[in-house]
């Protein structure tokens, strides 16, 4: 199993009623011993919860793995190094061949 799996099973379930009636403190009460919280709506997982610390952890976490692609492209010819000039005039090529 992995963890992105066991971390959805045993996530905490809020409803919308949940927070219709005890607002904010449904969601602190569910992070309390949890990262995320899950909120469903007329029986079905919607929405997730998490405290600030979590979200900034994911994002690094996202904009690593986007730093982890970006240099791979570019070790693999994928990508074009170039400078802004070279970059906007080889545009306009593009452009030019296009309308063509």
């Amino acid at each position: 199993m992995s963890l992105s799996e066991n971390t959805l099973m045993t996530m905490t379930h809020l409803t919308a009623n949940d927070l219709k009636v005890r607002g904010i403190a449904a969601i602190e009460s569910a992070l309390a011993d949890q990262t995320e919280a899950t909120i469903s709506v007329r029986g079905k997982d919607r929405f997730v919860v998490m405290d600030m610390a979590q979200y900034h952890y994911l994002r690094e976490c996202e904009l690593d793995a986007a730093l982890i692609q970006s240099r791979a492209d570019l070790a693999a010819g994928r990508a074009v190094q170039e400078s802004a000039e070279a970059h906007m005039a080889r545009l306009d090529d593009l452009l030019n061949k296009a309308a063509h």
